[in-house]
């Protein structure tokens, strides 16, 4: 086992070989790989891949991201420690779920120690504090500043998803599913969790976020769980039940594969006119700046969708040896692209009306950006437009300015959640925010960082 000290000396020793092997390859357009038939470049294959790191720097006061004309935002939540996910209960009360990693087990590879330390360099926002909680918002007179702020429930395992059915709350830790009584309106949570499932965790526990919906008759849970890997290289028995969306029973807590081959979904979410499934996921890495488009999908039960053995659909990935052309052969495509490397984590669909008429009915994506790209993408929430349940237009960018101009991360978006007024909700786990977006309908003026 390589010690702790030698890890970081050699990961700091390698750490400006990595920033310059990007600088040979720039990368192309990122908006040619977005849409339901993006472009895909020849891939390239690296000894280090391209890496470009956005230094974290928070945000100063007074600034904020900036979003189109017609809508404002403002900081709901201020000071948290790494907020990931926003969850509204049906009285309006907000959980906001605040989550470090879990402790990952030793690597012995040096490629990874390198990439391990750079990718945490590049995610840290700086607090140090208590953290593996959710938070209660309560904003009794919905004007986004909550008039209460407390503890709801503490001491979990790196948790992410949230989902209420009837008076039980589960929450998705990166090991379990944990299931906990809640009655409308209480503020706190005390009484023990009961294990409703086990999820795979660690010890290497690669992709550890696990994303949390339940079905609309409220009889199954589904939850989604990376990968262990980038691309096997852990070996495919620590890829047991991951790169998977799993539909859970809810009375027997039994569980079951339902759709395989994405890599790491999150930001699990049902059309609300299709009633289909719907994630985003983070493709793989090491094939270029422009390889593979991350992307959101329909999931459809039994589907697999390529990963570890293909890419978009039937693209072969030369890396994964043995091969299996026989799931190759299987592997659909997914239904949008994203552009490479943007690593969404939430969405959410929009049916209120509390946003400009042009939001309804289309997702909302968080991008949380990139670091193993030349030029920087994602760090951003964008908006896709649905028609007949299907996505129908281009992207277009709604919360912007989480990089400053000297591409220097002030926040960046993970999970997205729409509040009781119709408000849109981002989780900031750089920046220990939760910022609220809402039409503006008494200036027209837009919010901006400064």
């Amino acid at each position: 086992m390589i010690s702790v000290s030698y890890s970081l000396r050699l990961a700091l020793a390698f750490s400006s070989i990595l920033l310059l092997a990007g600088c040979n390859d720039r990368g192309g357009d990122p908006n040619a790989e977005m849409g339901q038939n993006p472009k895909l470049p020849d891939l390239q294959q690296y000894l280090l891949p391209p890496m470009h790191i956005a230094k974290v720097v928070g945000w100063k006061q007074g600034e904020t991201p900036v979003v189109p004309k017609g809508m404002k935002i403002q900081a709901m939540a201020t000071g948290l420690q790494h907020p990931r996910s926003p969850y509204v209960l049906p009285n309006g009360d907000i959980l906001v779920v605040e989550t470090k990693a879990p402790k990952a087990a030793s690597i012995k590879r040096p490629k990874e120690i390198i990439m391990g330390f750079i990718e945490s360099w590049a995610t840290s926002g700086g607090k140090t504090g208590p953290s593996n909680r959710i938070t209660l918002l309560r904003d009794s007179n919905g004007d986004g500043v909550p008039d209460m702020q407390s503890l709801f429930l503490d001491h979990l395992n790196s948790p992410f998803g949230v989902a209420l059915v009837g008076h039980d709350l589960y929450v998705a830790n990166t090991d379990a599913i944990v299931k906990y009584p809640y009655q409308t309106g209480e503020t706190k949570i005390t009484v023990p969790g009961e294990t409703l499932t086990p999820l795979p965790g660690g010890p290497i526990d690669h992709h550890w976020t696990k994303s949390l919906v339940a079905s609309p008759d409220g009889s199954k849970l589904y939850v989604g769980v990376g990968s262990n890997s980038n691309i096997t290289e852990n070996g495919m028995e620590a890829e047991k039940n991951r790169a998977d969306i799993l539909e859970v029973d809810r009375a027997s807590g039994r569980f079951r594969v339902f759709a395989s081959g994405l890599r790491n979904p999150n930001g699990l979410s049902f059309e609300p006119q299709s009633g289909a499934l719907w994630a985003v996921v983070n493709e793989r890495d090491e094939l270029g700046p422009d390889l593979v488009p991350d992307y959101m999908t329909s999931v459809k039960e039994g589907a697999f969708y390529g990963w570890p053995y293909s890419y978009y659909g039937q693209h072969v990935d030369p890396r994964v040896q043995p091969q299996r052309p026989d799931l190759v052969a299987k592997a659909i495509p997914p239904d949008y692209a994203l552009s490479s490397h943007v690593a969404p984590l939430g969405m959410t669909f929009y049916t209120a009306n509390n946003l400009p008429q042009t939001y309804r009915g289309g997702a909302f994506v968080g991008e949380h950006g990139s670091w193993n790209r030349p030029n920087l993408s994602g760090y951003k929430v964008i908006f896709i437009p649905f028609s007949d349940g299907k996505p129908n237009g281009k992207p277009q960018d709604v919360v912007t300015g989480f990089l400053n101009k000297d591409e220097e991360a002030r926040g960046r978006p993970v999970g997205l959640a729409v509040d009781k007024s119709g408000a849109l909700l981002v989780a900031d786990d750089v920046g220990n925010t939760v910022w609220r977006v809402s039409g503006d309908n008494s200036n027209g003026k837009s919010a901006s960082a400064k």
